[in-house]
């Protein structure tokens, strides 16, 4: 089934970008090419994309710079595209916000995959997510009823559920548990989780909502829950 989502290109090689409107336009998207960091902002405002595949590496603004730009009032879905392995925590973590990241050099079929899954995800197309945040009062109900949590588990439950489908890894959710405890151990992530999933448990039964990656991490997906 062909789409008309739109997807802006900001990517100052041009071969790779031609690649990726290639690949995404006879996978029936709309797809169009911005070289400048500087110009990126203005085209996103004009042009109302569906989805940004965004190079961290663009002259003028680099692609960090871009992203917290966007991040202060825009949800727009974004992939960043990456020769920096060591971004990635930063990207997809807690200080940026991206959606996910594709490592240069890469397939262009794994770009179309991933933006193809992305805006699935956040279509709107799947069922209401029966988590609510409510920030001022630092606790999440689920189906309207509140979880009894820990300073910590609300802020790794918070995390996970504005981000559904969306892997962490064990540094990452650590690195928001403990910003100066650095002597703890990764495993501390998973008596964590359990402690969640046990809680998730006794509200919705029938998840789990919390899934294990293997070697990767955990993501939090709603879909499976329905409000009472």
């Amino acid at each position: 089934m062909t789409t008309t989502q739109y997807i802006l290109i900001a990517e100052d090689e041009p071969k790779i970008a031609a690649l990726l409107s290639e690949y995404l336009q006879d996978a029936g998207y709309l797809a169009s090419i911005v070289d400048e960091g500087d110009r990126v902002l203005q085209a996103i405002g004009d042009q109302q994309p569906d989805l940004l595949l965004l190079d961290v590496m663009l002259p003028g603004k680099d692609g960090l710079q871009i992203l917290r730009e966007l991040r202060k009032d825009n949800p727009l879905p974004v992939i960043m595209l990456t020769a920096r392995v060591e971004e990635i925590d930063r990207l997809l973590g807690l200080e940026f916000g991206a959606d996910d990241y594709v490592c240069k050099p890469f397939s262009p079929r794994e770009v179309v995959a991933r933006v193809r899954a992305l805006l699935r995800r956040t279509s709107g197309s799947v069922p209401i997510n029966p988590f609510v945040v409510d920030e001022s009062m630092q606790r999440i109900l689920v189906a309207g009823k509140p979880l009894p949590l820990t300073t910590t588990e609300y802020r790794l439950l918070q995390t996970l559920v504005a981000h559904p489908g969306r892997v962490y890894s064990r540094d990452q959710l650590l690195d928001l548990m403990h910003d100066e405890l650095r002597d703890v151990t990764d495993r501390v992530v998973d008596s964590h989780i359990r402690n969640l999933r046990r809680k998730l448990d006794d509200i919705v039964p029938g998840g789990p909502y919390i899934h294990s990656v293997y070697g990767a991490g955990y993501r939090f997906e709603s879909s499976e829950a329905t409000s009472p």
